[in-house]
């Protein structure tokens, strides 16, 4: 019983250590003046809801070039991730020791160190300001994140349904299908969901990489959050937050569609 009031109070102190930020940052959007000590703003404005949709920025094309830019990264990384974790858990490939500490290589540059160096590589092979660079860049980010996610994932589920179809006459690509990827949908799910939220949030790298001319939401964001005009970058942050979760929220219905099917 006291273990059972234990959880419910664990679980009720994090669901108000994560909505109460958002409830504030929602009263933000629409907040002119708001000092200290004040509970609650002392004047409102709808300024930021004419910056958002009728400013400089086109809150559309923004959200839509981010949203395909990240999802393009998590398609491609997660390919590339399945395939060297069925390279490495399934077939006895040489030197799968190296290729699962190269796989984490990334991880162990500092961010800046990274993006400084990458600009002057894209830059050589005249893949500067350009959608493939920042696409590039994005998968070298992500793809530790993902490597590791399906490697485990991967190892897990093993190739002993793999070993069955084929006993019942199925080919390679069809046992793959068929008895594996159902398997491993969990591991495709996290590692899409991975690689999309650190696409979506790249900045730093997306700005040299992109040369500013690759647009996406966290270029919009991180300016008025440097600036200190906490109203607009309120309203950017929800835009932000809540787009990610509504592809999120279609991924997850997605899968669980195709879970259901097989």
């Amino acid at each position: 019983m006291k273990d059972k009031r234990f959880m419910k109070a664990v679980l009720v102190i994090t669901a108000l250590m994560i909505f109460i930020p958002v409830v504030v940052i929602v009263i933000w959007t629409v907040t002119a003046r708001w000092p200290w000590p004040s509970l609650l703003p002392e004047s409102y404005t709808l300024r930021t809801a004419e910056e958002l949709f009728f400013g400089s920025h086109k809150l559309t094309e923004i959200l839509l070039s981010s949203i395909l830019l990240a999802t393009l990264v998590a398609v491609l990384g997660t390919l590339i991730a399945l395939m060297t974790a069925r390279a490495t858990e399934i077939y006895n490939v040489k030197g799968k020791r190296a290729i699962s500490f190269a796989a984490l290589m990334p991880l162990l540059v500092p961010g800046t160190v990274f993006a400084m160096g990458i600009q002057v590589t894209l830059i050589r092979m005249h893949l500067n300001d350009t959608i493939t660079g920042v696409v590039l860049v994005h998968l070298v980010a992500a793809l530790p994140y993902c490597i590791t996610i399906m490697m485990d994932v991967t190892a897990a589920v093993g190739d002993s349904l793999e070993e069955q179809a084929a006993v019942l006459g199925a080919g390679p690509l069809r046992s793959f299908v068929d008895a594996s990827i159902p398997q491993l949908l969990p591991g495709i799910l996290s590692s899409v969901s991975m690689a999309y939220i650190i696409s979506y949030s790249q900045y730093f790298t997306t700005l040299l990489a992109g040369g500013g001319k690759i647009k996406t939401l966290a270029l919009v964001l991180v300016p008025y959050i440097q600036s200190g005009d906490r109203a607009l970058a309120s309203i950017y942050a929800v835009v932000f937050v809540g787009s990610a979760l509504i592809v999120f929220f279609i991924l997850e219905t997605l899968i669980h569609r195709m879970v259901k099917t097989k």
